[in-house]
């Protein structure tokens, strides 16, 4: 008798911690918690009806597997396989709900409290919508662990929400949409917190929200996490935009999400983009993120692309590639093409992007041209 009451004992105490870790990490902030119930959508617009000043409502679900970490970072901070570290090895630092959205606390250390060093993430993501005036207006996402300052302001945290109603919830944000003037950081927010949701019902959602008839705006803030985020399902959905799309900025961005996406075919994709669309815009967009990925195959795409490309802006768009490449790569791929390109203004910008590299080499060049 006395096992199983341990035993329930137990289990209780684990169910506790887990509700517990639940809720995101805040200071400054008083937090009511209730279950999200069926409809996500009808409880949100309850509880924001509700409000007489600014408040949070916040859930969580989970998130797709990657290395980031989503939290507020200082000027100690640097990039390491993709996420942000401080230069004393901890992750990050906290994040200001109020007043400012972007301002960052005191640096924490990675440790949490007693002394134990999280090695993996959750598997979770903090999503809160901000009430003002009775109607949401930035969404933003939080790793679990990223400690967040309500600046006094109440929390409303929603428990049991399940990932295909909080993506078709943030989806009617975005569509729902007026002509307020926020509107454009709202969409912004509410894409990227679709993307990061580990659920195939984000997929589906973005596609809906990239697909002609949808404003121009919202579609052109999509591809990006399309990228960023979706794998090999978004991958394929930004080649046939890069393709077939009829709007040339939507082309344009979706050669962006190409160029974020770590699929293995990404950087042939870029390289076939910049040799074949039938749009100049296209070719050039595809040739400016070659030269930020570099490395040599990138390199001797980009220089093919001056050789062959019939437009002369391309080639002038190829050479400032060549410009953003290691030096030790781009500046001799420079006086090559400053040396023997037989278009004059194409010469002219080789020859202007060396001047602004100051290298050694540059100079050299320089006077064996005035000789």
């Amino acid at each position: 008798m006395m096992t199983v009451i341990r035993l329930v004992a137990l289990v209780t105490s684990v169910l506790a911690a887990a509700s517990a870790a639940a809720q995101p990490r805040i200071e400054n902030g008083r937090i009511t918690s209730q279950p999200a119930g069926s409809s996500l959508v009808g409880t949100v617009r309850t509880l924001a009806a509700a409000q007489s000043d600014v408040a949070w409502i916040g859930y969580s679900v989970p998130v797709v597997e990657s290395e980031r970490m989503m939290c507020c970072f200082d000027s100690g901070t640097t990039w390491i396989n993709g996420s942000m570290v401080r230069s004393d090895g901890s992750c990050c630092g906290g994040c200001r709900l109020e007043p400012s959205a972007s301002t960052s606390m005191t640096t924490r250390s990675s440790q949490l409290p007693g002394g134990v060093v999280k090695l993996e993430g959750s598997g979770q993501m903090t999503v809160l919508l901000r009430v003002n005036d009775k109607r949401i207006e930035p969404v933003r996402v939080f790793s679990e662990d990223c400690a967040l300052d309500a600046g006094g302001r109440p929390i409303i945290w929603l428990e049991n929400v399940r990932p295909a109603d909080s993506v078709a919830y943030l989806e009617g944000l975005v569509t729902g949409q007026t002509d307020r003037p926020e509107r454009d950081r709202l969409t912004e927010g509410t894409v990227s917190a679709i993307a990061l949701h580990r659920d195939a019902a984000a997929d589906a959602a973005l596609e809906r929200l990239v697909a002609p008839g949808q404003p121009e705006r919202v579609r052109r803030s999509v591809p990006f996490w399309l990228g960023n985020s979706r794998g090999p399902r978004g991958f394929a959905v930004l080649r046939r935009l890069v393709k077939e799309d009829a709007s040339s900025d939507v082309r344009k961005k979706a050669v962006f999400g190409i160029s974020q996406s770590s699929q293995p075919t990404a950087i042939d994709t870029l390289i076939e983009t910049a040799r074949t669309n039938d749009q100049t815009a296209v070719r050039g967009e595809a040739i400016f993120w070659l030269a930020q990925k570099a490395g040599q195959k990138a390199a001797a795409a980009i220089t093919e692309r001056i050789e062959q490309d019939p437009d002369t802006e391309v080639k002038k768009r190829a050479v400032f590639a060549l410009s953003q490449l290691p030096k030790d790569e781009g500046v001799p791929l420079l006086i090559n093409v400053a040396r023997t390109h037989s278009n004059p203004a194409v010469k002219k910008q080789a020859m202007f992007w060396l001047g602004q590299s100051r290298d050694p080499r540059a100079l050299e060049f320089f006077a064996e041209i005035l000789k």
